[in-house]
């Protein structure tokens, strides 16, 4: 049995528990939205086409933004393919995905899911092959109240009010060579400052995003950052990140994913803040992580390499996620919200059937996977203010990342109604960790709820024959002087919410 500890005052905290944190993604890509968000012949459809039994996981997943329509698709997209008369729609073939798109489903009929969910729309431009004027138009589309041949036009579509899309991503991943139109930092760089002041132009309290690294593995990461934000540093709010894991052969390391998570986010930070410094600015940039999540990237690829057919709604990217992999997700919310005061908005990709926490059969029933759980409750309990959570943990080697703590956590504290909540995590493959919370600062608590996600065989998973093999059961939180224990099995998720006595 290890011993570990957390340290906690209210008058130490980070930022505000920032709501976009807990946001996801829908691309056109796989199952995620025909027969995923969208099946109209499913006995659960609404009168738009849209499953409710994947409307009613989306809002107890706590969902509050949802990117789209991607990723690697949107750039090759035609956003004006996807609006009007659905039968008069184009098919398209999607070069990112290599998949037919039908086009059923485009703005209107996302941004209508997406008051149904109720979620906010963040919405992604093509800077791969198109550029400012198209930028421009779907802006006007989707946010002129009306009076022009744009907005009128969505109007006649039968939205007649605007989607008043507030946050808008220039471009996706421009730094990658598999991207559709992928540039240089400095092509990329002057076209999204080009966008931004045209979009500004339009509609001046947009919330923009530049592409930044698509991982902190990418060899020009650093580099990228640097000169894009040299081009459109006061012309944006945010830079994004992307970053995927998966296990492997190296689970020691696979647990301590956060570890890398921190890293890539400080990173960003400091270039963000030495370009700001040169170029005399007194904005700081946020970072909207984006896309995060467990993938099993070699499958993706052993499949790809295998040859694709052209295919509408083909199954692309279906991970089946583990008990450890559970944990591992639950550990990279903790990551985000310890840097609340930076990292602004995030987006776990994605959001149903593709590299999700929700899966789903056609014509069948749709359940949560491991991943699911660790979210929904994240971003049901995480109220307040994210506070400085000392720990303190015995060590334990990691091929790729060296000693990390085998304990890792990140408390809230809500100044309204008191309560105060520790999520943590074991990253130990055997040892059990008995864990002490100091909580004398914050007077009188009892334990109002307790969440453990753990398993004896970490490989267990959630199927359609066993959709609740793996779920969060209740563990026993002995509180004594000010001290909350629990003892942590391996490879374990936690999540407790103490109130006021």
């Amino acid at each position: 049995m290890l011993d570990a500890s957390i340290s906690l005052d209210p008058a130490f905290t980070v930022a505000p528990v920032r709501r976009r944190t807990f946001g996801t993604f829908v691309e056109h890509l796989g199952r995620c939205v025909y027969e995923g968000i969208y099946e109209p012949g499913h006995p659960t459809a609404d009168e738009d086409g849209f499953r409710g039994d994947v409307l009613a996981l989306t809002r107890e997943l706590g969902t509050t933004v949802v990117r789209y329509p991607g990723g690697n698709f949107v750039s090759g997209y035609r956003w004006e393919d996807g609006i009007g008369p659905v039968d008069a729609r184009p098919t398209r073939l999607d070069l990112a995905w290599r998949s037919l798109e039908p086009n059923e489903v485009g703005l209107d009929e996302f941004v209508r899911w997406a008051r149904k969910a109720g979620v906010e729309p963040m919405m992604a431009v093509n800077l791969g092959t198109r550029g400012v004027q198209e930028a421009l138009d779907v802006l006007e589309y989707a946010n002129h109240p009306g009076g022009t041949a744009l907005s009128d036009r969505r109007v006649t579509n039968g939205s007649v009010e605007p989607h008043a899309i507030r946050m808008w991503c220039l471009g996706n991943e421009m730094d990658g060579p598999w991207q559709t139109g992928h540039k240089t930092a400095a092509e990329y760089g002057r076209l999204a400052a080009e966008t931004a002041r045209a979009m500004r132009q339009l509609q001046p309290d947009l919330e923009l995003v530049a592409c930044g690294s698509s991982g902190s593995q990418m060899p020009t990461f650093g580099t990228w950052e640097a000169t894009v934000l040299a081009e459109c540093y006061d012309l944006v709010d945010f830079v994004s990140l992307h970053a995927y894991y998966e296990e492997g052969d190296d689970v020691a390391s696979f647990l301590a994913s956060a570890v890398d998570m921190d890293r890539f986010v400080d990173a960003v930070v400091a270039t963000a803040d030495a370009v700001g410094a040169q170029v005399r600015s007194r904005k700081r940039i946020q970072l909207s992580f984006d896309e995060w999540n467990v993938w099993y990237q070699r499958s993706w690829q052993e499949q790809s390499a295998a040859g694709l057919e052209w295919r509408r709604a083909p199954r692309l990217l279906e991970d089946t996620y583990t008990v450890t992999d559970a944990v591992v997700v639950g550990n990279l919310l903790v990551s985000l919200l310890r840097h609340s005061d930076r990292v602004t908005a995030a987006c776990l990709a994605q959001l149903v059937n593709v590299i999700a926490p929700i899966r789903c059969e056609p014509g069948g029933p749709a359940w949560r996977q491991t991943t699911f759980h660790p979210f929904a409750l994240t971003a049901a309990l995480a109220r307040g203010d994210v506070l400085r959570t000392e720990v303190r943990s015995p060590e334990q080697p990691t091929p790729r990342f060296g000693d990390v703590p085998v304990v890792d956590a990140v408390a809230t504290h809500d100044p309204a109604s008191g309560d105060v909540v520790v999520l943590a995590v074991n990253r130990s493959l055997d040892e059990p960790v008995r864990l002490d919370v100091d909580l004398r600062s914050f007077g009188p608590l009892t334990v109002a709820e307790s969440h453990l996600l753990s398993d004896p065989d970490r490989l267990a998973a959630n199927t359609r024959d066993d959709p609740d093999r793996v779920r969060p059961r209740p563990v026993e939180v002995t509180l004594d002087g000010g001290r909350a224990m629990v003892t942590l099995p391996p490879v374990a998720w936690l999540a407790v919410r103490l109130a006021t006595d």
